[in-house]
């Protein structure tokens, strides 16, 4: 994907995903706003938001999900991060899933049905980086579900995360309510 087709790929996933999984009440104003001005949401200086990829992670039988301790943010997480260019936008999150845990063998879930279709779009505030001179603002996260074999070693990169773990698929509550919650609507455990 190019800046200059990111604006339509971007638009045909969100609109999709309105029609077909957002619950009801969820609209992505600010998001559906800031596409329909042309802020260039690739970009992580655009304000007051921009896009980031997620992966949530999952053992195949859906019991345990593979978070990062994350530097900036001080908390743990799903692992993810600002969009970089991908072909899609899945790809984006499993790389960035594969950068800060080193976990390897990822799959997207069967719920995508190999389509680029998030499995939840979440914006929500972030406290931005003093150090960076970034203000707090808004990530329009992408997120998407994969699965990994949990036996697998990890390898966490130091420099972004304080350390990478499976913990049980409830954690998922404290920072990703609406993850879990579509978790146990369309997809009990195997």
């Amino acid at each position: 994907m190019t800046p200059d087709t990111f604006p339509a790929a971007l638009a045909h996933i969100v609109s999709r995903y309105l029609d077909e999984t957002a619950a009801p009440g969820e609209y992505l104003s600010l998001l559906c706003w800031q596409m329909e001005q042309g802020h260039r949401l690739d970009l992580r200086t655009t304000l007051p938001g921009h896009l980031t990829t997620s992966a949530v992670v999952l053992s195949p039988d859906h019991a345990q999900v593979l978070l990062i301790d994350h530097v900036t943010i001080g908390r743990w997480l799903q692992p993810g991060g600002h969009y970089e260019p991908a072909l899609l936008f899945h790809l984006s999150a499993m790389r960035e899933a594969v950068e800060e845990t080193g976990l390897a063998g990822l799959v997207l879930h069967p719920w995508h049905e190999g389509s680029d279709l998030p499995f939840v779009i979440d914006s929500h505030d972030v406290p931005g980086k003093p150090a960076r001179n970034e203000p707090p603002h808004i990530h329009h996260d992408l997120q998407y579900l994969f699965l990994a074999d949990p036996a697998r070693p990890l390898t966490p990169q130091l420099d972004e995360v304080h350390a990478a773990q499976w913990r049980d698929t409830a954690a998922l509550a404290d920072f990703a309510p609406k993850v879990l919650a579509r978790l146990r609507g369309v997809c009990a455990p195997a």
